[in-house]
């Protein structure tokens, strides 16, 4: 469904070259979970990002079923991200006017199908399914912590993706509200049959996934494969 192969990614400062992913290959199935951990500055939110087309490999390329994300166009590459992947940010990223339930929607109102009252329906449904039915009028300013992270993840869900990618869904949060956030991920994932990739520092997250990967200096050094889900 979604892989890189042989991906590098260098970033210059001047006449100063950083490479951040050296010759990085995985694939991420249909209906899989997988687990990308490492030390800080491992590369794990970069290979997120060209995972998600938000940026572009040095070398390598990213495939989406075969077609390669660097050969699209910007215009076919934000498509791609609206209607086929869901993010998941460390810091939310909800826009502080709008209310819970136009942040949700604003992905469906970029891919532009469907009525407003559709859209609007839908994106309710999803703020419930995260258990935020009572919230929907209210501002980011109004939400604690875990509800703006649970708004977050009806937003990536607005346009039903089939893969969700999440840099430290957690990490932001107690580790009451984390393991909340973490149930409520892998129990979507189950009922949607979707692919989800999570970037994170925490052991006992990572250990719930299909497949877990460590990066170390921009090589992925390690993968375990789980036979059996431990969730």
């Amino acid at each position: 469904m979604l892989e890189a192969k042989n991906v590098t990614k260098v970033y210059r400062m001047g006449s100063v070259a950083l490479p951040v992913l050296q010759g990085v290959s995985l694939t991420i199935e249909r209906g899989s979970c997988v687990a990308i951990t490492g030390p800080s500055g491992a590369g794990k939110s970069t290979l997120l990002h060209l995972l998600a087309g938000l940026d572009a490999p040095t070398e390598g390329h990213v495939l989406w079923d075969t077609q390669s994300l660097a050969r699209m166009s910007e215009a076919q590459r934000c498509a791609f991200r609206n209607e086929t992947i869901g993010i998941v940010f460390q810091f939310y990223h909800l826009l502080a006017e709008l209310t819970a339930l136009e942040n949700v929607m604003l992905p469906g109102l970029v891919r532009g199908s469907g009525s407003p009252r559709a859209l609007r329906d839908r994106a309710a449904e999803r703020l419930k399914r995260v258990g935020l039915g009572g919230r929907l009028r209210h501002k980011p300013s109004a939400l604690s912590g875990g509800e703006q992270q649970r708004v977050a993840i009806a937003r990536a869900l607005v346009n039903d993706p089939q893969v969700v990618l999440c840099d430290e869904p957690t990490g932001n949060l107690d580790s009451h509200t984390g393991a909340e956030i973490a149930d409520l991920l892998f129990g979507l994932q189950r009922q949607q049959q979707m692919g989800l990739v999570l970037v994170t520092h925490e052991t006992a997250l990572a250990a719930r996934a299909d497949r877990t990967i460590l990066l170390r200096d921009g090589r992925i050094v390690e993968e375990q494969i789980l036979q059996i889900r431990k969730r």
